[in-house]
């Protein structure tokens, strides 16, 4: 797209540019505010949109004659993703799927007869399913049946919910009730924020990997009694380009943390929730908007959980690379990034953490976490520290995410619960 974003819709997709067989060409864009897909002639000419609207085009795929687009949108429905259809010259889309769940990643088969997608659930992870090319006599291929002790029943429903930043900025986020929760019953409650973080977190279980284990993980502290809050803070993707590119984000701000305080008080305000036993939790950006609200908001948020997060931009500015991928070169914007940290001032960090992070980690350093570790219990702030030797990023083994996990519940039940370490 045209601008300073470093062509954001020219990477992000898997396919940023077509050539199709009906001698159109299709392109990603966000130059009119939200990420399209456009058409034209390769001789140039008139450029059709053919995603329109206030909602953003992902995963597509073309028919084999080029006639018709098929791609994974939030139209009408901006915390999900159902598959649509138009063609590729432009016209009216269809949507072919439908209702509360979640369908991606469309795959054209059969000569454009029929498509393959993954589809998931509120309660279950991704499938993949067959249907005909207008979303009909579905039928699921893989895997067939869930194994007998997946506990599908005991899942809950997360709810859409939206509350207003400090700022003005509207927030979107999901809410995960545990069972019988009710007024009065003073629960304690984790707020989860996804990495990246040109991410998005949905009202079902997610597409990727890496947020899927987190869609499962706050279903698992739901079915432990915790009321958990999912958010889109600003700086994601699916609600516009002005919202991914919001000002002062990260180290030339931290703006987006604004979002997180705002979650802190929604939750707050919920008569389910006990507001002196808030929790935070997240993995890469989300471990660093963690480690912000234990730095600066002792006094909101009562322990924090923190993956492999980012806690001194200038050191990652650099460290890890020139300008640590976010362009942070010069004396004036490193101090920016240092005063944009969690460990810019630690003064009024008082409580509980537990740090995770893989010793081998090419995204974050390792140092980022063993610096901070050092430097709280320098102070007497209760410091854990989980080190998984030779694992990356995104851990590579389940051993990995189980022990993660289970670490961030048992931290959770000792320090928001009040319970005793098994």
């Amino acid at each position: 797209s045209p601008g300073d974003d470093g062509g954001f819709a020219q990477y992000s997709p898997a396919a940023p540019l077509r050539w199709t067989a009906n001698n159109r060409l299709l392109f990603y864009s966000e130059h009119q505010g939200w990420m399209h897909i456009y058409s034209m002639a390769p001789q140039g000419g008139e450029v059709v949109d053919l995603t329109p609207g206030q909602s953003e085009a992902e995963h597509s795929a073309v028919s084999p004659d080029g006639q018709f687009l098929f791609y994974s949108s939030n139209e009408k429905d901006i915390d999900r993703r159902h598959i649509w259809k138009v063609p590729t010259t432009g016209g009216r889309s269809i949507q072919i799927t439908a209702g509360n769940e979640l369908e991606t990643e469309p795959v054209v088969l059969a000569g454009g007869r029929r498509i393959a997608y993954r589809w998931a659930g509120t309660n279950h992870p991704p499938v993949i399913a067959l249907a005909n090319n207008e979303g009909k006599a579905v039928k699921r291929i893989f895997p067939r049946d869930w194994p007998s002790v997946f506990p599908q029943s005991r899942l809950v429903v997360p709810r859409q919910v939206i509350f207003t930043s400090g700022d003005g900025w509207k927030i979107h986020g999901q809410l995960f009730l545990p069972k019988g929760a009710s007024r009065g019953d003073r629960r304690p409650a984790v707020i989860f924020m996804h990495g990246g973080p040109i991410r998005q977190m949905l009202l079902g279980w997610h597409y990727r990997g890496y947020y899927g284990n987190a869609y499962a993980m706050n279903q698992f502290l739901a079915a432990k009694g915790y009321v958990v809050l999912s958010v889109n803070y600003r700086s994601g993707i699916g609600y516009g380009r002005d919202f991914r590119r919001a000002k002062n984000q990260g180290p030339r701000g931290a703006s987006e943390y604004q979002d997180i305080i705002a979650a802190g008080k929604y939750l707050q305000s919920r008569p389910e929730v006990n507001p002196q036993k808030i929790g935070l939790w997240g993995g890469s950006y989300g471990g660093y908007l963690t480690a912000m609200g234990l730095a600066r908001n002792s006094d909101l948020f009562a322990a924090g959980v923190d993956l492999h997060g980012v806690h001194d931009w200038a050191f990652r500015a650099t460290d890890f690379s020139p300008g640590g991928a976010w362009g942070v070169q010069g004396e004036a914007l490193l101090q920016l990034a240092l005063k944009s940290s969690p460990e810019a001032d630690l003064t009024y960090w008082t409580s509980p953490i537990l740090l995770i992070h893989g010793d081998d980690d090419r995204n974050v350093l390792f140092q980022q976490t063993t610096d901070l570790a050092q430097r709280l219990r320098e102070k007497g702030v209760h410091t854990e520290v989980l080190v998984f030797p030779d694992e990356v990023h995104g851990f590579l083994r389940y051993e990995s995410w189980l022990r993660a996990y289970t670490a961030a519940a048992d931290f959770f039940d000792r320090f928001l619960k009040g319970e005793q370490k098994r």
